[in-house]
Formats: C-alpha cells, structure tokens, sequence
C-alpha cells in the first residue's frame, strides 16, 4: 500500500503521541514512589511481529530491549495464538528480561478480529520478593533476588483482578497493596495503546495503519545508518571499570571493540571480565540496550524514533559466561553498573573520531538506597534511584544533579516521602561544590541527600559505584569526584562499602553522596564569564575560581 506523506506523517506521530499517553497514564496511575515520584517505568507499542515502533521518553535501559523481550514470549506463544483477553508476562533475565523488579506485561491490539500489534509496558517493582525488602546486595544467585516469571501468557478476566495469578504475587511480595497497584497502573496504560490505534484504524483503515508502522521502523533504520556512514571507518577501542564485585577489592573490568564499516557497527565485548558472584552481573539484552543507547546518543539527533530500525544497524557480542553475558542462575540485580562501564567504554572508543558528539564520563552509575521497617505482619519499604553530575562536552558543562544517562529517573520530592514514610527524615537535599572536574566545559555537579533515621531496626540497603575510580575527563579535562556512603552513631561517623546491608537504629543518620562528572577540554582555555559565575554559584572555592 502507498501512503501520502501527509497521512504518514500524522499516523505516525500519532502513534509517538499514544505511546507518550502510555507513559503519562503508567506513572500518574502509579502506587508506589519510585513509579509515581520516580518514574521509573517505561511503555511501548509494538507491530505484529513484535517489532517496537513507538515509545514513550523515559527509561531507554528498559525500552531498548523491548522489543527482544516480547520476541521471547512470542516465541513461545506465537501470533496467531493469541486472543483478546490475553496478555503476557515476564521478568525473567534469562528469557529477555533484564532484572527481577522490571516486570514487562504485553497486550494485544485487535481490531476487528485481526492482530495487528502490541501494547508494552513495564515497571520497576518497589519490592517483588527475595531476600531482603527492597534489593538484597547479599543475593548469590538469582533465586534469592525475588519472584521470577518466565515468558508466560495468562488471561485478563480469568488469572488478574483477584484471580490466581494475582493471588500468586500477593503472597509473595512484602507491599502488596503497592505492587499490586503499579501493576494495575501498567495494564491502564496498555489499555490507552489498544484505543489509539483502534481510533486510528477506524479514520484511516487497518492497512494503512500497519504499513505506517512498518515504514516508522524502516525510517530509523535508514537515519541511523546514514549517521553511522559519517564515521571513518575502522576499528576502536575502549574500556571502563566497576570499582569491585561487593565481595573482593578487585576491580571488573568492561572492554568493547568498535568496528565501523559503511554504515553498520560491530560491538564486541571480548575481553570483560567473567561473570562474578554478586548481582552486577549484566544479562545479555541489558547489555544489547546500554550499548545501543550510547551509539544512538553519540550519532543522532533525538528526532530519530528509537525503535527497532535502530538495531537492525548494530550487531553487538559478549563471551558467554562474562559480566556482561552471564550464565544463570547468577544474580543480576545491579546489572546497571555494568551497563554504565559499557556506556563510559564506547563513549572512550569513539572519542577519537566524534570528538564534537560525545562526552566525558559522569557519574554514570546506579546508586539504588532502600529504607525498610518491618511492623507486626506489614513492611514499609523506601527505595531511590540517585544520578550524579553528567560529563561535560565540547559545548557546554554537564548537567547538574540529575540521574545518569541509561536510567532517567526523578528524585522523589521531600514532601512525598514526608507523607509516606514515618520510620526516617529526609533532613537535606543538597548540590555539592567542587564535585565536578574542570575544563573548558566543567562536568556537572553532583549532590547529597541525608537521613535520619526515626525508629529502630530500619533495613538499609545500598548498591552503588564510582566509590574508589573517579569519572575521567576528555581531552585535558579534569576529573570528577568520587561517591561514599557514611553512618553516623552516637557521633561516630563511618563510610560504609558501596555494596552494603545493616540495620539502623533510632538516631543513626546516613548521608549518601554522589560525585560529579568529569570535565572536556584544558581548564586554561574555560571561558572567564563562566569561571566568574562557578565562584559566584558557590559551585566552586575562591581558590580553585
């Protein structure tokens, strides 16, 4: 079928608009503060094939590996088996998923009796069992770390709404009520897909409504192939480290090799470091998702859809039985960390030839903090995804206190978590000065949050990196400073280990700081409106202005 350029053009961005409503409905529906304050949850719609051509612009770790998820289910409950009240289910890192708390929920579109695509959507659960409430940094294998679903299809009317797959994560999650309700919230937003492109379908025809969406997917492709074409090529290397795996000093390192050719790139992670016995293990389509993120950020402008046009350009490889291609039943839990150092590796590979498109390295790296109080036979948990400064670029300083690149949350408001959580304190929230590098560009700064802690026998849980290897500069930048966690009891305050577990008491007060990013550029060459208007920020000391 040939479509106008008009009716491509508003079919298309219709279909943009209601993935974007996807988004809206999943987190203002949300239960929890990490969906609703956070918005730590993404949606999708997808064709027939399960190929994704629209998503929301929220959590791109989560969203890039979409469409190989619902691939998973599919292959073992294919198209042409599927009916209206059906939907699927996983979070499974073995099976497409990414890690245990990111639930993904699939539902059909139908019209007129004829599947025609998918709704996606999936939402980081604030506890879905295990070990501990919230994360268990002490998990060892998968088993530990909470409920796991393998790619299953179940029924809306029979198996949800207090049916026996409800009452199956009920029983095992610590804030049912919570978990429960986020899941709710991800079906209303599958729920606005299936109606937008019913509505589509009826003012434009069935036909022409699957070709757009066939042609939305070919369109990133061919963009992004374009963009690939403008590197010279050839072959290019980089490498980052995690500061430890949580039990040894050792650091894990992530090595990639870049290849260039006319217009596609080969990513190879040969030479990473093997899979190791704590949660920062990567699954595999983790890893597809960071590495496509940060080449896609590297070479194209944001008007480029992100959709499954964009992989079919990058074929990307890591040694099974790696960090980054872990056998199971490792335990994934902290996947990000890894994904980061990805990040931060490519970005270092490709430095060389796009030195006006990439940045310098933030502190780029997951900083998960969970609260949690166990009262009679009900839990409270609090759990928060922190960010740090970004890395400068050639055309302007890193962004200040905002969460890393791959992830993309917000910080939950003071006055939300006030309302919540009566067993701690948020008592400051804070940038912090001199926490970036300097350069022409200096890298954004980083912040602080500080509790304290209101009842007895609180669980605290923390993962977290860039606690011993700082963010590193580009092209004679400086460098951005580290993170730490410290405790302090009666007046003794201690820095806790980046991957740590304890009980607090009533009276104890944490402090969890998060570094900035590193700067570009020889700090001689700064601007000196610029390094007038860092001294006059606070942002940095007299002495170093």
């Amino acid at each position: 079928m040939i479509v106008s350029p008009f009716d491509n053009a508003i079919i298309s961005q219709s279909i943009l608009a209601a993935a974007r409503e996807m988004g809206a409905k999943l987190i203002r529906s949300a239960y929890s503060t990490i969906l609703r304050e956070a918005s730590d949850g993404s949606a999708a719609i997808a064709n027939v094939h399960g190929d994704i051509v629209a998503q929301a612009e929220l959590i791109p770790i989560q969203l890039g590996p979409i469409g190989i998820t619902l691939k998973q289910c599919l292959a073992r409950y294919p198209a042409h088996t599927i009916r209206p009240d059906d939907f699927m289910i996983t979070n499974d890192p073995y099976a497409g998923g990414q890690h245990l708390p990111d639930v993904y929920i699939f539902c059909p579109i139908f019209y007129d009796g004829q599947l025609i695509g998918f709704s996606a959507s999936v939402a980081h659960q604030i506890d879905f069992g295990g070990g501990a409430p919230g994360l268990d940094t002490d998990a060892s294998d998968i088993y530990q770390e909470g409920l796991r679903f393998p790619p299953t299809r179940w029924s809306q009317s029979r198996d949800w709404n207090g049916g026996p797959l409800e009452q199956l994560v009920r029983a095992n999650v610590r804030v049912p009520d919570l978990t429960i309700g986020d899941m709710n919230a991800m079906f209303a937003a599958n729920a606005i897909a299936c109606v937008r492109v019913v509505q589509l379908c009826d003012k434009y025809g069935v036909g022409m409504v699957t070709e757009v969406m066939n042609e939305m997917v070919n369109y990133s492709e061919r963009r992004f192939r374009a963009a690939i074409a403008t590197l010279p090529p050839g072959i290019y290397y980089g490498e980052d480290m995690i500061d430890d795996d949580g039990v040894t000093d050792q650091p894990l390192m992530i090595k990639v090799k870049v290849s260039v050719t006319h217009d596609a790139i080969d990513i190879d992670f040969a030479g990473s470091s093997p899979q190791v016995r704590r949660n920062l293990n990567s699954p595999f389509s983790c890893t597809v998702s960071a590495a496509v993120t940060c080449v896609k950020s590297i070479l194209t402008s944001p008007d480029i859809p992100f959709n499954e046009g964009i992989l079919r350009a990058v074929s990307i490889s890591a040694p099974y039985g790696s960090i980054l291609n872990p056998a199971p039943p490792s335990p994934v839990r902290a996947r990000l960390e890894a994904n980061y150092r990805i990040y931060n590796a490519i970005m270092r590979a490709l430095a060389p030839v796009a030195p006006g498109k990439v940045i310098s390295t933030g502190f780029d790296t997951l900083t998960a903090a969970c609260f949690s109080l166990q009262r009679d036979e009900k839990y409270s948990v609090y759990l928060e995804i922190f960010g740090g400064g970004y890395g400068a670029s050639e055309h302007g300083d890193g962004c200040d206190a905002v969460d890393s690149p791959l992830s993309n949350c917000a910080n939950t408001p003071v006055e939300a978590l006030d309302m919540e959580y009566d067993f701690f304190r948020l008592e400051r929230y804070a940038l912090e000065p001199d926490s970036f590098g300097m350069g022409k560009h200096r890298g954004g700064a980083g912040f602080s949050r500080e509790y304290s802690v209101l009842a007895d026998d609180v669980g605290f849980a923390i993962y977290a990196d860039r606690h011993r290897y700082a963010p590193q500069g580009l092209f004679g930048g400086e460098e951005g400073k580290c993170g730490y966690c410290e405790v302090t009891r009666n007046g003794v305050t201690e820095r806790i280990a980046s991957k740590s577990m304890l009980t607090l008491m009533k009276g104890d007060r944490v402090k969890v700081f998060m570094g900035g990013g590193g700067g570009y550029g020889d700090v001689h060459e700064r601007h000196p409106s610029l390094v007038e208007a860092d001294g006059r920020d606070g942002m940095v000391d007299n002495a170093r202005a």
